[in-house]
């Protein structure tokens, strides 16, 4: 059963005047897109109106995102100044980010670096990885090592070098190891709740304001091969 976040039920992970950082589930969207449903923006300003008896509209900026069918860490700034520094840090790399993602088939090196080339379909809103670069395309670059084996599958821990639309999705599957239920990417059956095995499980970053070095972690979700990583 998916269950979808709302102001009783969300996961902050941190907050303070300046920031909040939540654990975002499979079916929450962090910003409004043509569906219409509510998005995670709009649930924590609902939670911060709440929680702090705001009068008003609540300011909430939206810093980065994850694809809807992901879970983990999302990040928002509660002031303007907060949105402009972190948006800085995002942009310039200096924040650090850590996934997990769930493999069927595991790769042949222990760990590597994958580098490819990503062309953007925006018709069917997915990335290729090219080993070679291709007209519009973009490089991709990040870094895997196998953290565990399971009975059926096997769980990479993943550095990303570039944020690309898709793009762990996109090198795993070119390396022949799509993530657990990404029917997108080449899994053979999907997940439960429809989303795919990817967790944005740790952030790293200088607090925009208060310059103190924040490390933050995401419990995994709920879910029956989650519990045996």
């Amino acid at each position: 059963m998916k269950i979808v976040s709302d102001k009783n039920n969300l996961n902050v992970l941190y907050e303070d005047n300046h920031i909040i950082v939540v654990n975002k589930r499979v079916g929450d969207i962090v910003q409004g897109d043509k569906t219409g449903d509510k998005p995670l923006s709009d649930v924590v300003k609902e939670y911060i109106k709440d929680k702090y008896n705001k009068p008003g509209e609540v300011f909430l900026g939206v810093v980065h995102r994850l694809d809807r069918p992901t879970t983990g860490i999302v990040a928002f700034a509660r002031t303007t100044k907060a949105l402009t520094r972190l948006n800085e840090l995002f942009k310039n790399r200096e924040t650090q980010k850590t996934y997990w993602a769930i493999v069927k088939k595991r790769p042949e090196k222990e760990h590597d670096t994958l580098v490819h080339y990503l062309k953007r379909n925006e018709k069917n809103n997915t990335s290729k990885a090219h080993n070679k670069e291709v007209p519009e395309s973009k490089v991709a670059s990040l870094d895997y090592k196998i953290i565990r084996q399971l009975d059926n599958y096997t769980v990479l821990e993943i550095d990303l070098h570039t944020g690309r639309h898709h793009q762990i999705r996109a090198q795993l599957s070119a390396i022949g190891s799509p993530i657990k239920g990404d029917l997108k990417y080449g899994a053979d059956r999907s997940n439960p709740d429809g989303g795919i095995s990817l967790h944005a499980r740790k952030l790293v970053l200088t607090h925009p304001v208060s310059k103190e070095q924040l490390s933050i972690t995401a419990p995994v979700p709920d879910e029956s091969v989650w519990k045996s990583v």
